[in-house]
Order: C-alpha cells, then sequence, then structure tokens
C-alpha cells in the first residue's frame, strides 16, 4: 500500500504527497536577514520537479536580539515582507506549498552577531552555550510579553508575504524550548518550570496570539522538541499531553523532533528514530503528525505511515543531498 502518494489536510491546506522537506539552515540571507537570490535559487532547485507535498522554510527571528547566527532570515521588520513574498513566489512557482518557521533564539542568541544580550526564561547556562559564553539574563514579564507581540507581527508578515501557513519553532535548544524543558526553565511565575502546564504556558500565550492576527482558517503548525533524552528534563509523556494542549488551543501540524540540543537520538539509529513520540502524540490527537529522523529511503517512509507511525515524513538530509530525492521516492513506490 503506497501511503505516501496519498494527499493529505493540514487545517484549510491541503497536500499532494506526505512528504516533507523540513527546516534546514543554509545561512544565505544577507546581514539585516534579507531574502537573497541564492536563497530563492536554493528553494527553486529544491522543489522544481513539484515531487514534495511540502517545504517548511528555515528558522527565521521573529526580533534582533533573537538572531540565532549570521545568514538567518528575518521576519522581525515589515521591511522583509517584500523578499519573503519572492521566495514563497518562487516555491509556488513549482507547484508546492510552503510553511514558513519562526523562531527566537532565547538564550542560544549570541551577543556578538545580534548586539543584544542574550535572554532566556531563566539565568542558567544552557548546553548548547560554548567556551565562556556569558549566562543568559532571565526574561521579565514585559520581555514576555514583547516576545508573544514579536511572533504574532512575525505570522502576519508570513501570511502577508503569500506562505501557505507558519510554524512556531520549540525545538533544537532555542527560546521556546527553554521555556519547555525543565532543565532549562527554573522561572516561579506563570511559566514555572515546575509544572508542565507552566512550562507550555508561553506557547499557548503565542497560539492565541498568532490566531488573532492570522485568523482562524490560516494553517499553524508547531515544532517542537518533544524529548529531551536527558535526566530530569521533558519526556515522551509530557509531549502528548503538551501536544493534546496545543490542538485544543488551534494548532494544525505538529511537526516533532527530539534532543534538548539537536535533532538525533541518543540510542537509537533507525530510520524515523523519533517514532517512539510521534506514535505515541498520534494516538491522542486528530490533527496530523509529521516525523522527522533519519529517513533515507521511500520504503522506510512509506513503512512508518502504514504502521501509523505519523502522518507525513520530514527527510532532511537526503534531500540536502539529492534534490531529486523526493520524485524518485514516488517513482519507487508507483
Amino acid at each position: 500500500m503506497n501511503v505516501v502518494s496519498t494527499p493529505i489536510s493540514i487545517g484549510s491546506m491541503t497536500v499532494a504527497n506526505r512528504l516533507v522537506m523540513p527546516p534546514m539552515a543554509t545561512g544565505r540571507s544577507e546581514e539585516n536577514g534579507a531574502v537573497t537570490p541564492q536563497l530563492c535559487d536554493y528553494y527553486h532547485e529544491k522543489s522544481l520537479d513539484g515531487s514534495l507535498g511540502l517545504i517548511i522554510t528555515e528558522h527565521s527571528y521573529v526580533s534582533p536580539e533573537g538572531k540565532a547566527g549570521k545568514g538567518q532570515v528575518s521576519v522581525a521588520e515589515d521591511r522583509c515582507i517584500e523578499g519573503l513574498r519572492h521566495l514563497a513566489a518562487t516555491i509556488h512557482h513549482n507547484q508546492t506549498k510552503v510553511i514558513a518557521q519562526i523562531n527566537h533564539a532565547g538564550g542560544a542568541a549570541n551577543p556578538a552577531v545580534t548586539g543584544y544580550p542574550a535572554m532566556g526564561p531563566s539565568a542558567i547556562a544552557l548546553p548548547r552555550k560554548k567556551g565562556d559564553a556569558p549566562l543568559p539574563t532571565a526574561m521579565t514579564g514585559e520581555n514576555i510579553e514583547a516576545i508573544i507581540q514579536a511572533f504574532a507581527a512575525a505570522a502576519g508578515r508570513v501570511k502577508q508575504a503569500g506562505f501557505d501557513g507558519v510554524e512556531i519553532h520549540s525545538a533544537h535548544g532555542y527560546l521556546l524550548n527553554q521555556f519547555y524543558s525543565p532543565l532549562t526553565n527554573r522561572r516561579t511565575d506563570r511559566y514555572t518550570g515546575s509544572t508542565l502546564e507552566g512550562r507550555i504556558q508561553l506557547h499557548l500565550d503565542i497560539i492565541r496570539a498568532v490566531r488573532d492576527v492570522v485568523g482562524s482558517d490560516y494553517p499553524l503548525a508547531l515544532r517542537l522538541g518533544a524529548c529531551d533524552y536527558m535526566e530530569g528534563g521533558s519526556t515522551i509523556e509530557d509531549s502528548v499531553q503538551a501536544c493534546q494542549a496545543f490542538e485544543r488551543a488551534g494548532v494544525d501540524l505538529l511537526d516533532i523532533s527530539g534532543g534538548l540540543y539537536g535533532y538525533t537520538h541518543p540510542t537509537c539509529k533507525q530510520q524515523g528514530y523519533f517514532s517512539e513520540i510521534t506514535e505515541k502524540i498520534k494516538q491522542q490527537v486528530s490533527i496530523p503528525v509529521l516525523l522527522t529522523g533519519g529517513i533515507t529511503t521511500a520504503d522506510a517512509a512509506n513503512t512508518l505511515l502504514v504502521e501509523q507511525k505519523a502522518d507525513l515524513i520530514g527527510v532532511g538530509r537526503a534531500i540536502l543531498q539529492n534534490s531529486h530525492w523526493a520524485k524518485e521516492a514516488l517513482q519507487v513506490l508507483s
């Protein structure tokens, strides 16, 4: 049974098949975050044969102090909209749906790059920080409110630029993942790290603010670093409850990753190594669940879908190495 080739709906959007190119940073934007011809050329190549059901573009920063690194795309100002519109149109020209991922690096931001002190949920050292990097400053209530509004405004720009949807990034050790993990969230206010409800409160506030800007019908995804795989960190059981709350709040697609500071499983190396998480989440939600993690063959992608491990399959490194991977995979399965 070929499930990969079947269409699926994500909120109000229907994609032609279950293959997704997940966000992968390219560092091809200008210093100020503007979209470049080189970036558009890259996504043109990846979408050229129209074989991908969906592309989720690389993480883009919602405010200057939340920039993760050089060459990152900006969605922080209205001046960015024209370039973003050209990027979306480039992918649409190849008959491919596209969602833009928006992000804030939080305590993982580099002050040498941003020009601002790094801020996070708590003033504690982050595992992904290197060398003698200073501790992030604990965010105040005013800081948090500004972040909520920055995500909402960025989502509005994404919609205005013509993308088919927007994805909130809460994985790989960036700001929302820092709030989600009890290892990096030591707050005692309504965003407390001592309860799951507190750890997802900022997510819910941002989802609500984004929905207020983009409306109820615009596809909204959330990428979650669903399990820290570290002692005292977030668990698979946490992720099931969190994803149920995100669905209730208005999320249309759950894009699941894992590992607090990376995107690999510490013990499992088989294709679809986060499937232990996505399977449990899929059993408890009614919205689509996207699985990414070391998937390199068409047969593996299809088997994971047939076995109900997920609803969509993200293929990163294989597509990075071979822009025709999706076309070849569909041919294998036909």
